[in-house]
């Protein structure tokens, strides 16, 4: 895979000549139609953009009747804190309800669906198994075949779509943030992982949604793609996007990677570092992480801003030396894990080789068997050319 990768923006053609990239979204002769006459529901967040309007106020102006909003984990306009939880409002800007899917409940109830002949989905995912954005799409897709309404997928790229890595989630470690048997990088964008939870009978009682991918034009699994919107408050870049796979192993354990900086998931560290690292980075409140670890304390540690470059030009996967490294250079080793590694990683096994001493490369060479026979099952579901 070295030098595989070509890095491009939204609307750059690539290199052998294809199509400029559209999303799903973007393509509205696609979908527009269905919906003339209907009551529509839209599950979406801030970065459901069609060029510089959000698609609620494009199918506003196409005369579409958005009859309630539905958002998920950081709120419709994306600015909620990881893991804070909001009340069903009124989005300000188009006086539409919004219903949270992040608060007392994660799936749409009956009641919400009553007046919804349709719904749409588009929201742009990071390609990690326990970015919660997954979730949410599966409690859409299950409410939506529990009470008949046809979903509408509008996919888009992933940006971390290139690779495949890391230990397949087992059954007892289920939750938000990791409900399906998949690697941590599934290398799927969210339209082809529907398709996969449809046909896989993950869905409640294996009941099936009727289900409308619109897929995005002249995208391939081999490229990684840079977006305008921010997935998330504390995914700003495409370095972070990059390196959150490996660096959100940390949120399971006692180390800060820099939520409440500039740079969040793209450093990682801890107060007791400093005799380790000279580089520093101070915690503060601010939108998007109210409350960080380690507020106004410095953390030591490392600084992997430029490490970006190695997913583009060398073999992608799922980087585990940091998590040792920083496993052996913190002292009070009984600590240094919670229970919520556990749920990141899908296993228990990951933390018993970290703490058996064993190598990154012994720790990942564990997961390749099944996720050589995730790769076999996920082809069947592909929309777009792949990265092998």
């Amino acid at each position: 895979m070295k030098h595989f990768f070509t890095l491009l923006t939204l609307l750059i053609v690539s290199a052998a000549g294809a199509q400029p990239l559209q999303t799903g979204a973007e393509r509205l002769d696609n979908y527009l139609p269905l919906l003339q006459g209907k009551r529509v529901g839209v599950t979406a967040n801030h970065t459901a953009m069609i060029g510089e309007k959000h698609l609620v106020d494009v199918l506003l102006e196409n005369n579409i009747k958005v009859t309630r909003i539905f958002a998920p984990e950081h709120g419709f306009r994306g600015t909620a804190d990881a893991g804070e939880h909001f009340d069903t409002s009124v989005d300000r800007q188009t006086g539409i309800e919004v219903a949270s899917l992040y608060g007392k409940n994660y799936k749409p109830a009956p009641e919400q669906l009553r007046d919804i002949d349709y719904m749409l989905f588009d929201i742009q995912d990071v390609g990690a198994r326990f970015y919660t954005y997954l979730s949410t799409m599966h409690y859409v897709m299950e409410a939506c075949a529990e009470n008949n309404v046809p979903l509408i997928i509008l996919d888009r790229p992933n940006p971390n779509g290139f690779y495949v890595d890391g230990p397949v989630l087992e059954e007892k470690f289920r939750s938000f943030v990791g409900m399906h048997p998949i690697p941590v990088v599934h290398g799927m964008t969210l339209g082809e992982l529907a398709r996969m939870i449809n046909e896989e009978g993950w869905l409640a009682n294996k009941i099936k949604c009727d289900l409308t991918v619109i897929t995005c034009a002249g995208y391939s699994h081999k490229w990684a793609y840079h977006f305008t919107s921010p997935p998330s408050p504390n995914l700003p870049t495409l370095q972070a996007i990059h390196l959150y796979p490996s660096l959100c192993l940390f949120e399971g354990t006692v180390i800060s990677v820099g939520r409440g900086t500039g740079i969040p998931f793209e450093v990682f560290g801890h107060p007791s570092f400093k005799p380790y690292y000279p580089f520093g980075f101070l915690p503060q409140s601010m939108p998007g992480a109210q409350n960080p670890p380690y507020k106004d304390e410095v953390c030591f540690g490392v600084n992997l801003h430029y490490y970006n470059d190695h997913y583009l030009t060398d073999e992608a996967q799922l980087r585990l030396e940091w998590l040792i490294e920083a496993y052996n250079h913190f002292a009070e080793k009984d600590k240094f894990f919670n229970n919520f590694f556990y749920k990141l990683c899908g296993t228990e096994r990951i933390r018993r080789m970290v703490e058996q001493g064993l190598t990154a490369d012994e720790i990942r060479a564990s997961w390749q068997d099944e996720v050589n026979t995730f790769k076999i099952s996920r082809k069947k579901y592909l929309l777009y050319e792949d990265f092998e």
